[in-house]
């Protein structure tokens, strides 16, 4: 939910305020409906022992959703104290009071470490501003916004809820986006073990990757998607290569053709620009 004013704010002022937000500004406090709340939290798979943070959150009634439904902990932070009060009143009626927390506070300033899933209903000014954030989060961490995107960096999933009494805009519906933060890969692994002959390098644009391994004069192009920790060329030619992401360390967990005695071999990030 997003920051103040009032819910009856026009459109025309709504998309004034997104060409102009700022770090710390107030942006428009507008609820996101029922369904679209359970959407989120839905589309973001939330179990009980997930916890969820929500920057901007309103009345509070996304992390009360999350602790109630879904019987996860959640912290929300809103700027608003009168907010921040109703929430907290809001969750002791709901009976979760001791699984949520509700902060006055700056959502540029918080700690987002301990979440593993983020949601938002923010302006896409504030998202783009957030995304360097966002994307140093821990790989498979999932991040889930009400309408608005993240520029370049495009949604792993995109549903559409019908929203017939939407304030804002001249669609009846609303758009829930989800991305999964990937681990950040790009660079050059050195092979260990049976691959310490082998190098890999790698580049990166969000989900994507590609690159190449080198191995015994032999070389392999590879390209395909991050999944959380997780990276996965496509089944083709050569078999579906699949690698996971741990720290400095790039396992290979499932191999074909020429690679599949290879499977379980790790790959160490390099100190400098070789393995040698």
């Amino acid at each position: 939910m997003i920051n103040r004013f009032s819910v009856l704010a026009c459109a025309a002022i709504f998309v004034s305020l997104v060409a102009n937000a700022q770090p710390g500004e107030e942006v428009p406090f507008i609820t996101s409906p029922d369904n679209v709340t359970l959407e989120m939290l839905t589309l973001a798979g939330v179990k009980r022992e997930d916890h969820v943070i929500d920057l901007g959150s309103g009345d509070g009634r996304i992390v009360i959703l999350a602790a109630r439904r879904f019987g996860a902990t959640g912290l929300g932070v809103e700027i608003d104290p009168s907010l921040v009060q109703r929430s907290i009143a809001n969750a002791r009626d709901a009976g979760v009071a001791d699984r949520v927390e509700f902060r006055v506070q700056d959502l540029f300033t918080t700690d987002l470490s301990g979440a593993t899933v983020i949601t938002m209903y923010l302006l896409q000014e504030v998202n783009l501003q957030l995304r360097p954030r966002l994307l140093a989060l821990k790989p498979g961490t999932r991040i889930v916004s009400h309408d608005w995107d993240m520029g370049d960096w495009k949604p792993d999933r995109t549903t559409v809820v019908p929203v017939p009494d939407k304030q804002v805009g001249r669609e009846k519906s609303s758009k829930v986006h989800l991305w999964v933060v990937p681990a950040r890969v790009e660079g050059l692994w050195c092979g260990t073990g049976l691959l310490r002959d082998a190098s890999l390098k790698l580049a990166q644009a969000y989900q994507a990757f590609d690159g190449t391994l080198t191995w015994r004069d032999r070389k392999r192009e590879l390209a395909g998607q991050i999944a959380g920790a997780e990276l996965r060329t496509p089944a083709g030619r050569q078999g579906e290569l699949v690698l996971q992401a741990s720290g400095s360390e790039l396992r290979i967990t499932s191999a074909q053709g020429n690679l599949a005695l290879a499977q379980g071999q790790v790959f160490q990030r390099a100190a400098g620009d070789s393995c040698n």
